[in-house]
């Protein structure tokens, strides 16, 4: 009989680095430079800088999770065999039990004398009577241990097997707990970010612990990971003419870098782009962040390359969650050019 346990174990080993992350809180103590508590937005930067340490361990954690699976299949594999041989030990006790009813082994003591024609003749069948007791008696033994071993690593098995089912519903509750947590301070995150825009007034830069960036050549894409949606030129009602940008699909919250270093010339709350950030890049370019949630920068800062300059958002004329960025000759609006081959010139293809 099969064990029920056998099936494709589903591990999103990401979850397993998220657990502490789920359960810790906003630290009160971490203020601003200038005295400005940084709450929700500390909190939404802490979940995705969490998340990316977290990312680093999936493999790892996805190779052991596969290792126990292994582990578990193969015990499966055992009692297979096991049970084969058992069924091979029933088989040959049935076959001595035949042969000894054809032969006469079962014949009480007594009526193997009478019946003897000689002295030899009964020795031999003693012979033959003993011989065949001893080999359904070591049968029988060695059925029965192969059952008890049978049995041992059954309880083996189905042990492998609820282990992987209670870490599958552990990394389901975790991961639930983490999606409410991060859906929850989103949404606080971004109704800041509309009361900012609808006062016309930015709150200021919220100072958040920065990673450590490293980038090669000096330029980097606006966002780490993203799917890009309507490209620079597109068409559409939601543009008076042509989109200016390149908008990056992201959920709020995002941490936004800057692509190159340079100076932050604007930062505004209000009008079609929302919360946006304007930075002067070398070569007299400027390019511009928008449709932001906050920002981690003030006017006249300088940035460096990979910097987080501020968290995406819906704000402004967003029909959704994005990165709205911009490459221009002049810090305004109307100057723009295509950003994608700009990136690709410094050795950042998107894509």
């Amino acid at each position: 009989m099969r064990l029920p346990w056998r099936h494709p174990l589903l591990v999103p080993v990401v979850l397993c680095a998220l657990a502490v992350l789920a359960a810790r809180p906003t630290d009160a103590a971490e203020k601003r430079r200038d005295g400005a508590d940084p709450g929700i937005s500390a909190q939404v930067a802490r979940l995705y800088e969490d998340a990316a340490v977290a990312t680093q361990q999936y493999e790892k954690g996805r190779q052991e999770a596969e290792a126990q699976r292994a582990r578990a299949q193969r015990l499966e594999a055992l009692l297979d065999r096991e049970r084969r041989d058992i069924a091979v030990l029933h088989e040959d006790l049935g076959r001595i039990a035949r042969t000894q009813y054809r032969d006469g082994g079962g014949l009480p003591l007594t009526a193997q004398i009478i019946l003897a024609g000689s002295p030899e003749e009964l020795m031999r069948g003693q012979q033959v009577f003993s011989q065949a007791n001893l080999a359904v008696n070591n049968s029988i033994e060695k059925s029965r241990r192969a059952e008890e071993r049978l049995a041992k690593d059954e309880a083996k098995a189905v042990a492998a097997w609820q282990s992987l089912e209670k870490r599958k519903a552990e990394l389901a509750a975790l991961k639930t707990d983490i999606e409410q947590k991060l859906e929850e301070a989103r949404g606080q995150l971004q109704g800041q970010a509309d009361t900012s825009v609808a006062a016309g007034a930015c709150r200021g830069a919220v100072r958040l612990d920065q990673p450590p960036t490293q980038v090669v050549g000096g330029w980097v894409a606006p966002v780490e990971t993203y799917a890009l949606s309507a490209g620079f030129g597109s068409g559409g009602s939601r543009w008076a003419n042509r989109h200016t940008g390149q908008d990056f699909a992201v959920p709020i919250g995002t941490p936004v870098r800057s692509v190159g270093a340079g100076r932050v010339v604007k930062v505004s709350c209000g009008g079609p782009f929302g919360i946006e950030i304007v930075i002067e890049q070398a070569g007299g370019y400027y390019t511009q962040y928008a449709h932001l949630a906050a920002v981690t920068v003030d006017q006249g800062d300088q940035v460096v390359p990979g910097q987080w300059i501020g968290q995406s958002g819906t704000s402004g004329n967003s029909t959704g969650p994005h990165l709205h960025f911009e490459v221009r000759v002049t810090p305004e609006l109307g100057s723009a050019v295509d950003p994608v081959p700009w990136l690709a010139a410094r050795g950042v293809p998107l894509g």
